[in-house]
């Protein structure tokens, strides 16, 4: 039995120049090919636009001529193989339906393509065409063919059109890149993209599956449109001079972007363009699926993260338009917006457009949930904690999600030059000195002044040694806004950042510096529930605390907690058992090391062995200062310090002076009269100090001065592994049980520390000065201002009674038993 559509649809092809076959898809598959090539569609994304452009928009009368050269298309790409036998079917039948409901009859479908002859390729020359009218004729009254008649009755039975476009819940995905092409069948394949393989190593610098697999995830997580946001916010708040002068440093073709930006802010134009990295998503994903870079699940689950985006932020096709515009002309440096309904209509009002259906419901909700575990899965490793953090600073680093790549010969020096430079931190040190940047009693410290400042309860800003520094006094008061936020993420960004710079010297060891990644991982899941907490928390600190001498990255921070796509929201929570990079000291450790005060930087963390290249310097200060050569000695000496120290020497050989003015008096003339021996000069001036009770040297405990050298000198033989941990622990028990037996308070420790410091200050001309800058950092110390100056303000002082406010959260050192553990 003949089969209406075929027989008609094979009568219309012999106005294309075909012999008559009651079957239009029985061409020859390599000269289907190479009639399509001749026709200019390369591939089946062409095709796709050759068939919506078919049909017209907005319900005008499409071009008779468009409809008959789709028809010949259609027959080829059956034949060809592009389109199975029921694909190419349905886009006759509606093209079946649209020349029959425009154009009645025969004579009523001839006259009309008569008068589009004219256009150029659609159809044979006068005569040709006119001889092709004629076979057409007779075939519909010869019985070889079917008459229109006969065609209006079979529409009118089949009168469901059915699918044009791939069918199934997957496929409705590739809706979403008919921006590029639409798709017009399934599977993908090399058909589909002429070229594909050299646009992408031309365009994208693409040329394996890895490759692609970090531009898709790249694209999903930052992609142009972060740069761009943050251009836009930063114009958004400055005044017009500031912003053209921002744009007179750019260099073209930046100035080109800049000056379209400037537009777009000036004329109230939405500043969003998401979609053209999203949009581009689903294009690359199609693009894996057609090479075969990626599985069919692959491909389907890339670009159902990109729609899966697409539609947290578009309510429809229109305004995902427009977002993508407005992202080209930035990225081509023009203003595209007036070309807008020209460039969308077809998408927009086609009656056969992929984007007929909504937006909005176009995927199911189980998909999307897919989707996202797929793109967890991606990021699963631990070491996309470290890219999401690090890359806050450096956002290059995002282009390193998915498979890990080698890392570029110079950017391997850089890295190296970074941490010899900046950190003093070496590959032979081995992965366990990256310990030393973990910083967990710091995040203590900043917790507990966060409670204390929003409590009022903070140290008076007038010390025993002047007032604290106005502005560090604003930045410690301040720290009560961040009272809410668990501070271990102020500490785990930087040590994130240097953690990177590790993995990039590719000096350590990587298993070792994979654990270090996992146990980050773990102690920030603790603190941090979810992105939105941890980035909350590292704004809050970072508003507070703004790294000296860089530019705050608050809009950097706020960026990924609002973009969906930020790496930050498709990292792994699953925190597992908690563990951290580096040891935690107890609170009774941290406040036994606090006691060395300015006589060193703050010890944050517990010290370790050295290397042999920071043993040289640290043999070297004890050999200067002590004259130690060894464990023996230091243990030694240590001892001295903790049993009887220089406070002895002060008790024995001067305080009996404070007692008889006149022997004072006598001494220190005897010695001004004659030439006086290196330790007789230093014994002068130490009775001038006491004649003038300088700096309360004689109503004050010197004892102070001594637990300050021994924590000092413990710490340093630690680092040198001349004590090893439970001795090292034993001295601070010992320093700070005398510490708690001479003192009441950090103040009274402090005046003892300075007074010792004063009096048994060697002869030099920079006295006054040394002297002038250890009492400005007691101040800092006791006022925490600025807030990390020293601990003494977030620590009971040994034996004191409690008088501090608990923080609100668990990321306190163990030992306080006001906190919840």
């Amino acid at each position: 039995m003949i089969d209406p559509l075929n027989a008609w649809w094979a009568q219309q092809l012999v106005l294309c120049d075909w012999a008559f076959d009651p079957d239009p898809l029985s061409v020859d598959s390599e000269a289907a090919l190479a009639r399509l090539q001749g026709l200019g569609v390369a591939d089946r994304g062409e095709l796709g636009w050759r068939l919506v452009e078919s049909l017209g928009v907005g319900g005008s009368l499409a071009d008779p001529a468009r409809l008959l050269s789709a028809l010949e298309v259609v027959a080829l790409a059956g034949s060809a193989g592009w389109l199975e036998e029921s694909g190419a079917r349905a886009w006759a039948h509606r093209l079946a339906a649209e020349i029959s409901a425009h154009h009645g009859d025969l004579d009523a479908w001839l006259s009309a393509l008569r008068r589009a002859r004219s256009a150029e390729g659609w159809v044979r020359g006068d005569d040709g065409f006119a001889e092709a009218c004629e076979a057409l004729s007779a075939l519909e009254h010869d019985g070889d063919g079917i008459t229109w008649e006969r065609l209006g009755e079979w529409l009118a039975i089949h009168d469901a059109l059915p699918s044009l476009w791939p069918s199934g819940e997957e496929a409705q995905v590739w809706r979403l890149r008919a921006g590029f092409a639409p798709v017009v069948a399934l599977p993908a394949g090399e058909q589909d993209w002429a070229g594909l393989a050299g646009w992408l190593g031309d365009a994208w610098q693409i040329h394996d599956r890895d490759d692609l697999v970090r531009a898709l995830l790249w694209l999903g997580a930052q992609g142009d449109r972060q740069g761009w946001d943050l251009d836009a916010v930063r114009l958004l708040e400055s005044d017009p001079a500031s912003r053209y002068a921002w744009l007179h440093k750019l260099e073209e073709p930046d100035q080109r972007y800049g000056r379209v930006l400037l537009e777009f802010v000036e004329h109230g134009e939405p500043l969003e363009w998401g979609a053209w990295d999203w949009l581009r998503l689903v294009d690359l994903a199609w693009a894996g699926a057609c090479l075969g870079w990626l599985s069919d699940r692959e491909a389907i689950d890339f670009a159902l993260h990109g729609a899966d985006l697409v539609m947290h932020r578009y309510s429809d096709w229109s305004a995902l338009a427009r977002a993508y515009q407005r992202g080209r002309s930035l990225f081509e440096g023009r203003n595209l917006l007036p070309t807008f309904e020209a460039d969308w209509r077809l998408l927009l009002q086609s009656p056969v457009s992929p984007w007929r259906p909504a937006l909005q419901g176009l995927l199911e909700p189980s998909l999307l949930e897919r989707s996202r575990q797929a793109m967890r899965d991606w990021r699963a490793d631990a070491r996309h904690w470290v890219l999401a953090l690090a890359a806050v600073r450096e956002p290059e680093l995002a282009a390193r999600q998915g498979p890990a790549s080698a890392v570029p010969t110079a950017r391997r020096e850089d890295a190296r030059q970074y941490l010899a430079e900046t950190l003093d931190l070496h590959p032979d040190e081995g992965v366990e000195a990256l310990s030393r940047y973990w910083l967990p009693a710091q995040a203590h410290h900043l917790n507990q002044l966060a409670a204390d400042a929003a409590h009022g309860a903070l140290p008076r800003a007038e010390t025993s040694f002047g007032p604290a520094d106005p502005a560090g006094l604003a930045s410690r008061d301040a720290l009560r806004h961040g009272s809410r936020h668990a501070a271990t993420v102020h500490m785990a960004e930087k040590y994130a950042f240097y953690l990177q710079m590790a993995m990039d010297s590719e000096g350590f060891d990587t298993e070792g510096l994979a654990r270090l990644a996992e146990a980050l991982r773990a102690s920030l899941c603790r603190f941090y529930p979810d992105a939105r907490r941890l980035l909350e928390a590292w704004a809050s600190w970072e508003a507070l605390l703004p790294e000296e001498g860089q530019p705050s990255l608050v809009a950097e921070i706020r960026w990924h907690e609002e973009d969906p796509g930020s790496l930050f929201h498709w990292i792994d929570w699953r925190g597992g058992e908690w563990q951290e990079p580096g040891p935690r000291p107890s609170l009774f450790l941290f406040t036994a090391m606090a006691l060395v005060g300015p006589l060193n930087s703050p010890a944050w963390s517990l010290p370790h062995p050295e290397s042999e290249r920071e043993r040289v310097s640290i043999r070297e200060w004890i050999d200067g200062h002590y004259g130690l050569h060894g464990a023996e000695e230091l243990g030694e000496f240590l001892n001295f310090l903790l049993e009887t120290g220089d406070r002895q020497e002060y008790q024995i050989n001067y305080a009996p002076y404070t007692l008889n003015a006149a022997r004072l008096a006598s001494e220190i003339a005897t010695l001004e009269s004659g030439e006086c021996s290196d330790e007789e000069r230093t014994h002068l001036l130490r009775l001038q100090r006491v004649r003038d009770n300088e700096d309360g040297c004689n109503d004050t405990d010197l004892a102070a001065w001594d637990v300050a050298q021994a924590v000092d000198l413990a710490i340093a033989a630690r680092q040198l592994g001349w004590l090893e941990e439970p001795a090292f622990v034993a001295v601070l028990e010992r320093a700070h049980g005398l510490a708690a037996a001479h003192y009441s308070g950090w103040d009274s420790y402090a005046r003892g520390l300075h007074a010792g410091f004063s009096f048994f200050m060697g002869e030099t001309p920079e006295r006054e000065s040394f002297l002038a800058g250890f009492r400005q950092a007691l101040v800092a110390w006791l006022a925490a201002a600025p807030p990390l100056a020293g601990p003494w303000a977030s620590l009971e002082f040994p034996g004191a009674r409690p008088s501090h406010w608990a923080p609100m959260h668990i990321d306190t050192l163990p030992g306080d038993s006001r906190t919840l553990h």
